[in-house]
């Protein structure tokens, strides 16, 4: 079950305060080489505050330690799980600036979650495909056709040169229904 976000944020802060004590370093100094207000890195390490992925970077550099470890602290990045990671790769690049990295994920972010939701839709329908085939059944669970479905030939009319009712005309180029009898 994952954490709720509080919690996280003190496992965060105390991650922190763990790795200041390791460096040796007071809470004020480590503030100073961060470039952060005392005050908001003590709140920071006792859970009170939700620093962004660029302060974290900050203390991370401050800390000597790799901003990645605390952007998983912060859960921000999952633990790695050896596939590729782009949004891993992106943070840790040296060359693009915080926003430029935090652009870079949301849109990466926005298109994964584009295509789970497509990929999702694309196997639901396929499931429903192979259940119709399976059953013999299409549309309904009745087995007979759904209101509105063309029966017959296929040229709109039931094979009876009557067009069947509740089937809309064919369309044309220009826009206009014509019916079969046209």
């Amino acid at each position: 079950m994952p954490k709720q976000l509080p919690e996280r944020f003190g496992d965060l802060g105390a991650f922190i305060r763990e790795q200041r004590n390791t460096a040796r370093l007071s809470l004020r100094r480590l503030s100073e080489l961060a470039g952060i207000s005392n005050p908001y890195l003590s709140q920071i390490e006792r859970g009170l505050r939700r620093p962004s992925a660029e302060i974290l970077q900050q203390i991370a550099k401050a800390l000597r330690i790799s901003a990645e470890t605390l952007y998983v602290q912060a859960g921000i990045l999952e633990t790695g799980t050896g596939q590729a990671d782009l949004a891993r790769d992106v943070l840790a690049d040296p060359f693009l600036t915080e926003d430029q990295k935090q652009a870079l994920i949301r849109i990466y972010l926005s298109f994964r979650h584009e295509n789970e939701a497509r990929h999702e839709t694309e196997a639901r329908h396929e499931i429903e495909a192979r259940h119709e085939t399976e059953t013999g059944l299409h549309g309904n669970e009745s087995g007979r056709p759904e209101t509105g479905t063309k029966t017959g030939n296929g040229t709109g009319d039931g094979g009876d040169g009557h067009d069947d009712v509740g089937v809309p005309a064919a369309r044309t180029g220009r826009g206009k229904g014509v019916s079969a009898r046209d």
